[in-house]
This record gives structure tokens, sequence and C-alpha cells, in this order.
């Protein structure tokens, strides 16, 4: 499985429409990525970076070229099969963590396998440990209006996990983050990439951080201007 591709883009184009007319975002983009590899985007802002990663998420759909993940062609997909791909395969950590505002800091761990129809002491007991793990273990009845940045960002993560994924996608995991628990959480996402066999694909402005990655892909102006295997660390 470790050499199968899990993600697989080819020529992937998006264009916004605009009061001035079209704005290109990313151009003609391409990359293959197998399973188990790990691989950091960057480039300047604007670049295209969190477009792309949303692409290849299935959150969005291209203007043009094709993305498909863990098998499944996602521009052949309407939304509900996109979000049958994510909830089988994709754990993803939004820049602005994107927890549900009504549930606790468990509630929101938990969301992933409750959409799969799992529940149960066995799993509430995984999301407690989750929780544990990235530092929150006294916080599981928090809403997150009670939680720091760096906390609710530490929640996201730990739904991330929850979904057991193939493929994690990053965006700017420790950009909220002190740098204690920054190191803490680089850790914990590093650590499932070797433990599980997950994909790990972020986004992020740390060229420290993106050094820890097998491969760095740099943007600039939405296309791809060098793609860079590194040696392992």
């Amino acid at each position: 499985m470790t050499n199968a591709c899990i993600l697989k883009v080819e020529r992937l184009t998006k264009n916004y429409r605009t009061a001035a007319g079209p704005l290109t975002v990313l151009r003609e983009v391409s990359f293959d990525l197998p399973a188990g590899a790990s691989l950091a985007i960057v480039g300047p802002s604007g670049s295209g970076k969190t477009t792309l990663l949303g692409l290849c998420a299935g959150l969005d759909r291209a203007t043009a070229g094709t993305v498909t993940l863990a098998g499944s062609e996602l521009g052949a997909l309407d939304e509900d099969g996109r979000a049958r791909v994510r909830n089988a395969h994709v754990g993803f950590v939004f820049q602005n963590f994107q927890l549900i505002p009504t549930l606790t800091a468990l509630e929101n761990v938990l969301v992933p396998l409750e959409l799969r129809g799992e529940g149960g002491a066995a799993v509430e007991a995984e999301a407690t440990a989750l929780l544990g793990r990235v530092g929150l273990g006294a916080r599981c009845d928090h809403y997150p209006v009670q939680l720091s940045g760096g906390e609710q960002q530490r929640v996201a993560l730990a739904r991330a996990f929850m979904n057991r994924p193939q493929i994690l996608f990053c965006d700017e995991p420790t950009g909220n983050l002190d740098g204690d628990t920054a190191a803490a959480m680089v850790e914990l996402i590093f650590g499932l990439n070797r433990e599980k066999g997950t994909t790990l694909v972020l986004v992020t402005h740390d060229l420290e951080l993106a050094k820890k990655c097998g491969r760095i892909l740099r943007l600039r102006s939405g296309a791809v201007v060098s793609d860079e295997t590194l040696s392992a660390s």
C-alpha cells in the first residue's frame, strides 16, 4: 500500500469571477502523492496554497483539471459523494478551526464517527484519550467560546485524528500555537504519519516545519515553481 498513489492532481486550475474579470488562483498544477508520504505546500500569501488544499480534499470544485483522492475522481462526484469520500478517508485541520460552537470539545471530536453511525463508550473513551494527548483532558466539557485559539486548534487536531484518516490535510497547523505547544502538535502530526502510515499534506509558512516533510511543493502566483524531494530526516 505504501507505494500506491493516494492523491493524483492533474492540470488543476481554479478561476474566480470578480468585478474586474476572471481571477486565476491556480494554473495547471500537477503532482502525485504515494500513500504514507508527507508533503508541504509552501509559497507567499496569495499563491494559492489553501485553495489547492481545499480542492485536494474535495471542499471545492476545480475550474479545470482533475483530483483523484483514494481512488475517486472528485470532479465526477456531487457534494454528497465528495462528503462520503472525505468522511471515509480524510482528516482536515482548518486554519480557522471550524468547530461547532454549540458542542463541547469532546462532542466536536466525536462528530466524524457520529457521521459514520459509530458511537458508544469505547468511541467516547478514544475521543477523551485524544483530547488528553493534545493536552486538553481537563477541557472536554468546555465549549469553543471558552477555549483559546490554540486550544481550539488542538481540538480540531484531535477531531482530525478521530477520523482515523488515510490522508490528513492541515492548513497552517501551528499558526495559532505558542512555541512549546506547536512543537507538541508537530510531533503528534508526524507521529500519526509514522505510526499509522497516514499520508500528510500541510500548508505552512514555516520552512522549518516544511523541511520535516519528505517533499516540498512551492507555489507562486498559482503555479508550481519547484517540487523538491527531501532526504529522510
